[in-house]
């Protein structure tokens, strides 16, 4: 399921930048455009940085788990862990509602 997280993560990313591509190429919004503009890369930026910090982590631990070096000791630290996931996913339906529905 580690795997999977992370996949899921890195084509969120990836999907961010290709929609960053396209609204900057084919429609000129840059952060500087407009309150729009300034808005939309501010809020989906941030949680990009924050997406990108979790998969990071994430990856950490599933390296050091496929090393067998995670064990019932760092049950404290993989809940954090997991809580600063969860937190980030539960951010994205914030900024999507704000930015996709009401925005629209």
């Amino acid at each position: 399921m580690l795997s999977l997280t992370i996949l899921l993560g890195a084509l969120f990313l990836y999907g961010t930048g290709r929609e960053w591509y396209r609204l900057i190429h084919e429609h000129g919004l840059t952060i500087s455009a407009n309150l729009f503009g300034t808005t939309y890369y501010s809020l989906v930026g941030l949680h990009a940085f924050h997406v990108t910090a979790g998969l990071l982590m994430l990856s950490i631990v599933l390296l050091f788990g496929l090393a067998g070096r995670v064990g019932g000791e760092h049950s404290a630290r993989l809940d954090v862990l997991s809580l600063y996931w969860h937190f980030v996913d539960a951010v994205w339906v914030v900024v999507f509602t704000v930015v996709y529905v009401v925005a629209r």
